[in-house]
Formats: structure tokens, C-alpha cells, sequence
């Protein structure tokens, strides 16, 4: 009997019972490999760039919220600034505050005061200062009263100087405290004025 040649591997593989999976294996390895070099190529690529958009998101909204913050603030700042008296009516407002201490029995005799600076534009820091005396129960009512003004009034200091038993009268020195809006006009350097 003649020798045959040994049949090559891929008609072995197909000889076995197992021959009708090879192309589905195949198949598979194929499709294998190509999931991977998709998932290792462009799928980490997608996830950086999705990672760097979800960042970019992040400081774009960090921003938007300091942006709506700050036109909050500028709306707040605006009503504050509303209440306040102008700084023309500082002299009512220190005349108003000698009649109701006159009212309430309180002598004021010798009020001074002062506009300083702030580090705001468009405010000034008015501070009337002296001497306050009167009955315990009449201070008591006209520092109450000063309190609960609808004017920004600020008892910064009350300090006791003296008592006198003969008419039972207390002396403070008292600080008071208030806030003026100030015209834009008064801010910006005239025309034609060095800056």
C-alpha cells in the first residue's frame, strides 16, 4: 500500500467533530481584537476628552454662580444704599436726634460730629460723639429709641463719666454711628481737573 501524505493541519481541523466551530472561534478572536484595540484606542480617548469637558463644566458653572453672587450682591448693595440717607440730610438727622433726646428728657449739650471716609465709593461714615446726661430710666428710653430708629443708627461706643446722686442723673460718652450715600457727582474728578 501505497504511503499517503499526512493531511495538512486545516483539513485535520475539519475532519474532527469540532470542525464546524473553527470559523465561529475565528469569528470571535476577530471580533475580540477589534473590541479591544476600539476600547484601548478610542474609548480612552473618549473618556479623557469627557473628563476634561465634565472639569471645563465644572469651572464654566463655578463661574456662572460667582456671576449670579456678584449680581446679587450689586442688587443688595443697591437697596442698602437706597436706605441710607443722603449726606445732605445728615444735618436733619443730627438736629432730630437733639429733639428726641430733648423730648425724652436727656441733655445733649455739646454734640460734635464728623464725615470720614469708607472703603466703599459711595459712603461716608458719619460719627456724632459727646456727652449724654439725664435720669438712668430717660437714657435707658432714648438709647431704646436709637436702636429701634428706621434710620442706620450705631451706638459704637457708651461709656460712663459721671453720676450725681443730688438729681440722680447718669453721663455717658456716647459714639454714635451712621451711614450716608453720597452723590456720584461728589466721586468723579471734574472735567479737565488732574487726576
Amino acid at each position: 500500500m501505497p504511503k499517503t501524505a499526512p493531511p495538512d493541519l486545516w483539513t485535520r481541523l475539519f475532519y474532527h467533530p469540532y470542525a464546524l466551530l473553527v470559523p465561529w472561534v475565528g469569528l470571535v478572536g476577530v471580533l475580540l481584537g477589534i473590541w479591544s484595540g476600539l476600547h484601548l484606542g478610542l474609548l480612552e480617548r473618549l473618556r479623557d476628552e469627557r473628563s476634561a469637558l465634565e472639569q471645563e463644566r465644572t469651572s464654566a458653572r463655578q463661574q456662572l454662580n460667582r456671576h449670579v453672587d456678584a449680581k446679587q450682591a450689586r442688587k443688595d448693595m443697591a437697596r442698602v444704599l437706597a436706605r441710607l440717607p443722603d449726606q445732605r440730610d445728615f444735618a436733619p438727622l443730627a438736629l432730630g436726634l437733639t429733639e428726641q433726646a430733648r423730648a425724652q428728657h436727656v441733655r445733649v449739650p455739646g454734640l460734635s460730629y464728623q464725615v470720614e471716609k469708607t472703603e466703599i465709593a459711595l459712603v461716608r461714615k458719619a460719627v456724632l460723639q459727646g456727652a449724654v446726661s439725664g435720669r438712668y430710666e430717660d437714657l435707658r428710653r432714648f438709647i431704646y429709641n436709637l436702636e429701634t430708629a428706621q434710620e442706620l443708627l450705631l451706638i459704637e461706643d457708651l461709656q460712663v463719666a459721671g453720676t450725681r446722686v443730688q438729681d440722680q442723673s447718669v453721663t455717658f460718652n456716647m459714639r454714635i454711628v451712621t451711614f450716608l450715600r453720597t452723590d456720584r457727582e461728589q466721586n468723579r474728578p471734574s472735567v479737565g481737573a488732574p487726576s
